[in-house]
């Protein structure tokens, strides 16, 4: 489907996907801030159990693919489409650029295989120190 594609058009969608892409790493890392500094604090929408099972199977499905060697969906349907546009791959426009530097960082399999590990376990006793409940406290 990539390939009827106009060049222009997989351009601006490869940028859209950078900035989705973006998103879910701010939802997985700024939410685990939240829950820790909002568990502390009683903000009760910390503990939504639709919430963190999200923020949860999102941790995981992140670190797994780390622990098989794959690359995240989102990385390689950019690639896809910087390639259709005909642009070099995390190369592009301003927008995609950026993001590009702020998302990918230069470092060994191995140091990705140790990082999402450790953010997995963070989560999981974000669990049993914020724990979620099926209902708002009232």
């Amino acid at each position: 489907m990539i390939e009827h594609l106009p060049a222009a058009a997989a351009a601006r969608l490869a940028d859209a996907l950078v900035l989705a892409h973006a998103g879910v790493v701010a939802f997985v890392v700024a939410g685990e801030a939240a829950f820790l500094l909002g568990g502390g604090r009683g903000w009760r929408w910390v503990r939504n159990l639709p919430l963190r099972l999200a923020h949860l199977a999102l941790t995981g499905f992140v670190a797994a693919q780390t622990w098989l060697g794959e690359l995240c969906p989102l990385t390689l349907w950019e690639q896809a489409l910087r390639q259709r546009a005909g642009e070099a791959t995390y190369r592009g426009s301003f927008v995609g650029y950026w993001l590009d530097r702020l998302l990918y960082i230069d470092a060994p399999w191995w140091a990705f295989v140790v990082a999402y590990t450790a953010f997995l376990a963070l989560v999981a006793l974000t669990w049993r120190r914020v724990p979620p409940r099926r209902r708002p406290h009232a």
